[in-house]
């Protein structure tokens, strides 16, 4: 695997105008409702970014034919003509769990790569698995695979044990195309998972849902074509809100829903962060003295566990002392070892991390672990006196569109060397 090292000249002045992509969260399952039809679909605003290559990809293999152009996709499966996704196509993310659902319910049978993706704690797929086999679903694990067959899913009634966002994306494309209704309670409400019901609705299946995260799906016996925009990225608006607070710098983010991120203006809110909020931007304005705060994550609407890393890297330079949780993974700190290394003052106790603020950050060499971890590190690398240099940064290229050169044309000091 490549290794894409990134060197970032911190404390210089971001200013301007960057605008967000696609949703990284929302296309990947958008792209595996591509199974449940025979007839093209056609996307739009598809973040370019390597998990959607690795999609796309997976889906060429069991059968797709199409074409990726800009942030356009124009794809179709007239025939699934393989039940395996290989591993080494899925191997660095969790495209392949996301493909289980859609593959039974139209095709009767899938072999599909454990998910891999970043190294955050255990992801869970048990809730995926038993819902598919209540269903009807014989499935059995096979070293690194698992391997579905059914005759036609049937519908039934299910209560997630707890939210899962691939877990509700799995189960409403495996429902929408079985025998019977299917009624999902305890659903996520992440706006990706909306946004793949836009799609499905749109691809004509017939899905009810209600705000308390009940879905009532009707299966229909086939789904056709349609023409689909991807949501903005949230965590990437995310991202760049953050960088905007710290001093100095000052961030016009387009193209994003504000509803999307209303836990974490929240939290820049009481931290004293001066953002102003437009029906589909957001303006912040560094130099405000940043209090300390308090947050925990949790499932949408409260504070996204994908956002937790990059405000870690933000608190340290509040006033005061920060508590951070994180509920949803168990092993989400990684960025804390690297964060030190800078001279951040946090320590980690059990699920949650205590940052005592306004550290002064030097530049150091770095290694990013995963996805988030690697913005985090890019944010503590701008608040940072001198160079840092992040090496492993091909994670940041998995869900952030050129990342990098949306910092440099904000005025950032940042080069990328492949190795």
């Amino acid at each position: 695997m490549q290794n894409i090292v990134i060197s970032i000249q911190g404390r210089r002045p971001l200013t301007g105008d960057v605008t967000v992509a696609g949703a990284k969260n929302a296309a990947l399952p958008d792209l595996a409702a591509v199974c449940l039809s025979g007839e093209a679909i056609e996307f739009s605003n598809v973040p370019q970014v390597e998990d959607i290559k690795v999609m796309f990809a997976a889906l060429r293999e069991i059968g797709a034919l199409g074409e990726m152009r800009g942030d356009l996709i124009r794809v179709a499966i007239p025939e699934i003509r393989s039940d395996e996704v290989s591993q080494g196509i899925v191997r660095t993310t969790r495209a392949s769990i996301l493909l289980l659902g859609p593959m039974l319910a139209r095709h009767g049978r899938a072999k599909v790569t454990l998910p891999g993706g970043c190294a955050i704690g255990e992801r869970k797929i048990d809730f995926h698995l038993q819902g598919l086999q209540r269903m009807g679903a014989e499935i059995r694990s096979e070293r690194e695979f698992l391997e579905a067959r059914c005759r036609r899913l049937r519908g039934i009634e299910y209560s997630f044990p707890a939210r899962t966002v691939t877990g509700t994306e799995n189960l409403l494309m495996a429902a929408v195309l079985a025998e019977g209704t299917t009624v999902l309670h305890n659903c996520a409400l992440e706006p990706e998972v909306e946004d793949l019901v836009v799609l499905l609705r749109d691809m004509g299946a017939d899905i009810a849902g209600a705000s308390d995260g009940t879905w009532i799906i009707r299966g229909r016996t086939a789904l056709h074509g349609a023409r689909h925009r991807v949501i903005p990225d949230r965590i990437e608006a995310g991202t760049y809100l953050m960088a905007g607070c710290l001093a100095g710098n000052e961030i016009h983010v387009q193209g994003v829903v504000p509803e999307h991120l209303g836990s974490l203006l929240d939290v820049l809110g009481a931290m004293g962060a001066a953002v102003s909020v437009f029906p589909q931007a957001l303006h912040v304005r560094g130099g405000a003295a940043l209090a300390a705060a308090d947050l925990v994550t949790a499932p949408f609407p409260g504070f996204p566990t994908d956002l937790q890393a990059q405000a870690t890297a933000l608190l340290t330079q509040a006033e005061g002392v920060s508590r951070v949780r994180e509920t949803i993974f168990n092993d989400r700190f990684h960025h804390v070892r690297e964060l030190r290394r800078l001279g951040a003052d946090i320590v980690v106790k059990g699920d949650t991390a205590v940052v005592r603020g306004r550290s002064p950050l030097r530049g150091a060499t770095l290694r990013t672990t995963d996805l988030r971890a690697s913005a985090a590190l890019v944010l503590g690398a701008l608040a940072a006196e001198g160079e840092t240099v992040i090496e492993n940064s091909y994670q940041l290229f998995r869900g952030y569109e050129n990342l990098p050169e949306k910092l440099q044309k904000l005025g950032a000091d940042i080069t990328i060397r492949r190795e």
